[in-house]
């Protein structure tokens, strides 16, 4: 299965009727270039869990990536090539749970 897939799945689990209407996930691009990712933690399995931050060849232009956890979200900036790591690295901690 692709990490697209995986997200929209977890995404639809947190779906309550409830949980969408306050919370969810936001995929913006950054002028230098890149991706920004913002996935709510709050009221899922994952609100109260660690996460270790991840850094990878912050010093390329295309294929860096830094992820945290900062005010319950999981946040992640990339490169305009590594989108699709930082859905990898949020999926494999998910599934760590």
């Amino acid at each position: 299965m692709n990490n697209i897939v995986e997200i929209q799945e977890w995404f639809l689990s947190q779906c309550d009727e409830d949980w969408e209407h306050s919370y969810g996930i936001k995929i913006e691009t950054l002028d230098n270039p890149g991706w920004r990712i913002e996935i709510d933690l709050t009221e899922t399995l994952l609100e109260n869990a660690v996460f270790e931050p991840v850094q990878l060849d912050y010093e390329s232009d295309n294929n860096w990536l830094t992820c945290f956890v900062e005010d319950n979200k999981f946040k992640c900036a990339c490169g305009p090539t590594m989108l699709d790591k930082g859905f990898e690295l949020f999926l494999k901690w998910s599934k760590g749970i």
